[in-house]
């Protein structure tokens, strides 16, 4: 007894010790905190005294409600404390935080854009054969709203936040390596995708004229597309901005529709009715009576279907449509009324073989339908004059199948062409002049320009628009988009005035007289001027091309521009990548210079003086007199 007494006084004891250290580790436990606060207070003037820690990832205020919580925060204010701790004061209280650090975390905010029609998107394709399916690049083409389905009739779950309304047409674009992207050539079909506007990714993308493509950043490491944003901010989205219609143009539209639905109408039924006459001529009268009746119903067929083409995009669409379908029983209506004819005639079977045509001939059914077909014969030929007209202008040389060009071209524009139809250099055909010397860059047309206009005092450049001596007339003109050029420095417009009154306006100034006072205006352009000076009803254009006999000689001149510092040189590209833009650009120009027509003379630019000569020669051609003796 005496030795359990001492082991129970020794475990007693244990436990008293083992208590002891416990208090003092707990003291310990709940002192350091409040020593290490009132040093960041000393350190800190922002942290008051007394204040204490809480741990965790989130801070409950009793002034903000128990719903609110504030992040766990690294900066300097809680630097005496572990970073993943709150301090709060002995109040509850949430600590002193300036006003500065509350805007820099508000302008730190990422903005999402708002989607666009022609913008770079990620998308994925479930079909890839990955889990997350296949990503993919394309060019948004469509955006349109998602619409309730008619069974149920409600508005799609968890629009509050701008998802499941707006439906994206995507165009796929070709990857052609190294981060670029280019739209799919014509021979191949373009492929098309829909995703809902939450399931894709805003890209960053810049045109690379070199390449002829777009180029997409990519991420290290996976080379995978890297959208500039996580998605677009759907929230508040009203979908794309809405063109505003022109109403004069629909008008317009609207009046050219009803006079070629009027002229469809008319030549179908001038075809059938030239048709009867035949038919009676070769297969007598019962054949052309039932021509006339498959014509009749070809023509009621047109009708028809344009009741289905006035109501598109209508209220009555369906009405319409609905109507329409009976165009089809028409020719039915002509078989059964021939059937018909031929039983009241007393021969109900005019057919020996038994079956369900048996009550009708095989030459009136031909009749028939020939007759109902007639309909399309001049929509044929409507389709095809166009074809063989131009084809036949093609078989023209020079000059004169573009002076029919521009002849049909001002016909359809509304403008009197019966002065065309005098001599080329009448006096009273209101034409203006105009000699256009045009060609790619490098080949030294400016120069002979500058040549010709110094040294024959006929020949003057047309006056140029100053913005800084009539800034109003300026910007109208650049706002309604009526000039045809402005230069680099966007100081000087070239107008239609400036190209047509100019000579007069210079001559009505020169102190000659007589027939040398007569004036022609030169213009130095290049092939987009060029294209736009065809556009001039009111001009009479002589055309000189300026070129050179080898592509390698575009090149080097090309090549002495960019190193003189003529040509600048872009950030995003080098000299060789503006050097294969500029070379591309000059076989365009030569291909219109070929094909176009508006040229009569062509001159290579070997040898200034000889090129000038031929210029002096090929601009006499703007002078009557000079015109008679010189052939193009």
């Amino acid at each position: 007894h005496h030795k359990i007494d001492n082991r129970q006084q020794e475990k007693a004891r244990g436990a008293r010790d083992v208590y002891i250290m416990m208090s003092i580790m707990k003291y310990y436990l709940l002192t350091i905190p409040t020593l290490l606060s009132f040093a960041g207070a000393f350190t800190n003037p922002r942290l008051p005294l007394g204040s204490k820690t809480v741990t965790g990832s989130c801070f409950v205020s009793p002034s903000l409600g128990k719903d609110a919580s504030l992040p766990t925060a690294s900066s300097s204010h809680f630097a005496p404390i572990i970073s993943t701790t709150l301090t709060t004061t002995s109040l509850g209280m949430v600590p002193y935080s300036p006003p500065e650090d509350a805007e820099k975390a508000t302008s730190s905010k990422v903005t999402l854009p708002k989607p666009k029609i022609g913008d770079f998107v990620r998308y994925y394709d479930v079909d890839g054969g990955r889990a997350d399916g296949q990503l993919l690049v394309g060019k948004i083409a469509l955006i349109q709203a998602i619409r309730p389905s008619s069974a149920t009739a409600t508005t799609p779950p968890n629009d509050a936040d701008g998802t499941n309304k707006w439906l994206v047409e995507i165009n796929e674009v070709e990857d052609v390596g190294d981060g670029y992207y280019a739209d799919y050539p014509s021979r191949k079909r373009r492929k098309a995708a829909l995703r809902k506007l939450e399931e894709i990714a805003p890209l960053p993308a810049s045109f690379v004229r070199s390449e002829d493509a777009y180029k997409v950043p990519l991420e290290r490491g996976t080379n995978r597309p890297m959208p500039s944003h996580p998605s677009y901010d759907l929230v508040g989205y009203e979908g794309p901005m809405a063109v505003p219609i022109d109403q004069t143009v629909v008008e317009a539209d609207g009046e050219n529709y009803g006079k070629i639905k009027s002229s469809l109408l008319r030549n179908a039924a001038i075809a059938g009715a030239a048709g009867t006459i035949l038919a009676d001529l070769f297969r007598g009268l019962e054949v052309a009576i039932i021509y006339f009746a498959g014509a009749a119903a070809g023509v009621a067929y047109l009708f028809f279907l344009g009741i289905k083409t006035d109501t598109v995009g209508s209220e009555d669409a369906k009405l319409g449509s609905n109507v329409s379908n009976l165009r089809f029983v028409f020719p039915a209506l002509v078989l059964v009324g021939v059937a018909v004819a031929n039983m009241l005639s007393g021969d109900a079977s005019p057919v020996s073989t038994p079956g369900m045509f048996s009550t009708v001939t095989p030459e009136q059914f031909g009749a028939a339908m020939i007759g109902f077909l007639t309909y399309r014969l001049p929509l044929f030929v409507s389709q095809l004059t166009p074809v063989i007209s131009e084809s036949a202008t093609d078989m023209i040389p020079g000059s004169a199948a573009m002076a029919v060009r521009l002849a049909a071209d001002a016909k359809n524009r509304g403008v009197d062409v019966s002065a065309l139809d005098a001599s080329p250099f009448g006096e009273d055909d209101n034409l203006v002049t105009v000699l256009l010397v045009s060609g790619p860059e490098g080949t030294g047309k400016s120069t002979l320009v500058n040549r010709l206009v110094n040294e024959d005092p006929r020949f003057v450049k047309p006056v140029l628009l100053d913005r800084l001596t009539d800034g109003v007339k300026f910007e109208r003109l650049e706002q309604r988009g009526e000039f045809l050029e402005i230069d680099e420095s966007g100081r000087f417009g070239l107008s239609k005035e400036g190209v047509l009154e100019s000579a007069a306006k210079i001559a009505s100034e020169s102190d000659v007289e007589g027939e040398t006072s007569r004036k022609v205006v030169v213009v130095d352009a290049d092939v987009g001027l060029a294209k736009r000076l065809v556009n001039l009803s009111e001009a009479r254009l002589v055309g000189v091309w300026i070129g050179l006999d080898d592509l390698d000689k575009f090149e080097s001149r090309l090549k002495a521009k960019i190193a003189s510092g003529a040509v600048p040189i872009p950030e995003d590209e080098t000299e060789e990548s503006v050097l294969r833009a500029k070379v591309r650009q000059v076989v365009k120009d030569i291909e219109y210079g070929v094909v176009s027509g508006v040229f009569e003379f062509t001159i290579l630019n070997e040898d200034i003086d000889e090129s000038v000569r031929q210029l002096k020669e090929a601009a006499s051609y703007c002078f009557p007199a000079a015109a008679s003796t010189i052939s193009p």
